[in-house]
């Protein structure tokens, strides 16, 4: 990949001042090395699968390791319903009574009593701990589709960042038929010293801009090459290759229909609800304070051998009397009431928090997309015809090296604005399928790399 900044100085060297034709050391070698150079330039991908974005998004939902706890968390909520609303273990109970002191191993003339004890909630109280397990499962649900959603975007930017990287050093790569022909004509220059050395010198400093530029554009590549392995549950340190366009959108949903769409189907809005829904079953619950719950007690008994009756049972029953602790129960349904306005603002919040990131993210959709296509429609053709234009006059003496290298750099520049704009658009857009919690669906065409381009 780094074979075009190479090639030019390699180029550069041949024409420094000083390396006349009559020296010992033949031009015509250097300039062989030079073909060698850019014959033998790496043109394969990098290793790995290549792998589109559908590929790499259902394989995160497989693999990911976050959503894999969000998904175990579910079913641990799901696994307390059935205890949430079940009773309270029955008590078996042994009771000797009337054992004489003097003899207390003779159990014959004790009362022996066998009880079986079972703990009852007043009405409704169950009903209402089973519908609070419920809340807790739709919670971990909702929770599992925000991490879906954000683990989704995640794989998206981390996408579009490496294709990103693997496009512009792929652009850096084209440039290589561009520092052809200048060595070519540089050749012929170079046998009647017709290359000035301000020209040299500029075009150093533009391969030293070449060069700073491949080394960001491998560091972006690797950064997100171990993002993306990580986010489907790989070794971040796998090969790994990606493929695909850039989503263009044509028409940009409005703000509203995207609200109305968060408010519907947001995760975090959900499991707020959830929340709230759940703190009004909770208020619920403690009002039922006052309700008194109640323990019943069945058993048989023993009698000693001198009483009439020597087998004989019992019932016994009990209440609880929660209006003698008012104090402790009001304090505990004052709390549930203050979770409950808690929540409904918590919500409140989230909701206007949610609608300014959907504005955000759109404005900053728009302006990237406006971007995109003005250096697709305008820039790019206009340089590249200015290029062309350039290397023609360049060729038949009608231009300088310093001019050549000017107009290199800047179709550079802007094809590398271009992908920064086409990646940031789809970025852009992936934060603002964050914001509304789901896919958007717009009418949308992709943009792939003219045919000069074509990925390989």
């Amino acid at each position: 990949m780094k074979a075009p900044a190479a090639v030019l100085c390699w180029a550069l060297l041949c024409l420094l001042p000083g390396r006349a034709p009559a020296q010992s050391r033949s031009h015509s070698g250097v300039f062989a090395n030079l073909d060698a150079l850019i014959a033998d330039r790496p043109s394969a991908p990098p290793g790995g699968p290549a792998l589109t974005l559908d590929q790499i998004e259902r394989m995160a939902l497989l693999r990911n390791p976050q959503i894999a706890v969000a998904v175990r968390r579910v079913a641990i909520a799901d696994a307390k319903i059935s205890a949430a609303g079940a009773l309270d273990d029955p008590q078996a109970m042994y009771r000797g009574w009337g054992v004489p002191l003097s003899q207390p191993w003779d159990y014959n003339q004790a009362q022996n009593m066998f009880m079986v004890t079972q703990e009852l909630p007043g009405p409704g109280k169950r009903s209402l701990r089973t519908g609070l397990a419920n809340s807790d499962v739709t919670e971990a649900k909702d929770e599992l589709a925000e991490t879906r959603l954000r683990v989704r975007v995640a794989v998206r930017k981390a996408f579009y960042s490496l294709l990103e990287a693997q496009d512009e050093l792929r652009v850096h790569d084209e440039h290589v038929a561009i520092a052809q022909q200048a060595i070519a004509a540089a050749r012929i220059r170079y046998t009647v010293g017709q290359v000035p050395q301000q020209d040299l010198l500029k075009a150093q400093l533009d391969l030293t801009r070449l060069a700073e530029h491949m080394i960001r554009f491998d560091r972006d590549a690797d950064v997100a090459r171990a993002r993306l392995n990580t986010l489907i549950g790989r070794d971040p340190a796998a090969p790994l290759h990606v493929q695909g366009d850039y989503a263009v959108t044509i028409e940009l949903p409005s703000g509203t229909s995207l609200e109305q769409q968060a408010l519907r189907g947001r995760p975090d809005l959900m499991e707020a609800e959830a929340a709230a829904g759940k703190s009004r079953q909770q208020q619920s619950l403690t009002n039922r304070a006052y309700v008194p719950d109640f323990t019943v007690s069945g058993g048989y008994m023993l009698m000693p051998p001198t009483s009439n009756m020597r087998n004989t049972y019992m019932v016994e029953g009990s209440m609880s009397l929660p209006w003698l602790n008012h104090r402790k129960h009001h304090s505990e349904i004052a709390t549930a009431a203050a979770a409950v306005t808690e929540q409904d603002a918590e919500l409140a919040a989230l909701q206007t928090e949610a609608f300014g990131q959907i504005e955000e993210s759109l404005a900053e959709a728009r302006a990237e997309q406006k971007f995109a296509l003005l250096y697709q429609n305008k820039l790019r053709p206009q340089a590249e015809a200015t290029l062309h234009a350039a290397v023609i006059a360049y060729e038949n003496n009608q231009t300088d090296l310093l001019n050549l290298l000017d107009t290199q750099m800047q179709v550079i520049d802007i094809d590398l604005d271009w992908l920064q704009a086409l990646a940031d658009f789809n970025t852009r857009m992936a934060d603002l399928e964050l914001a509304v919690g789901a896919p958007i669906d717009p009418t949308e065409t992709t943009v792939a790399l003219p045919a000069h381009e074509e990925k390989q």
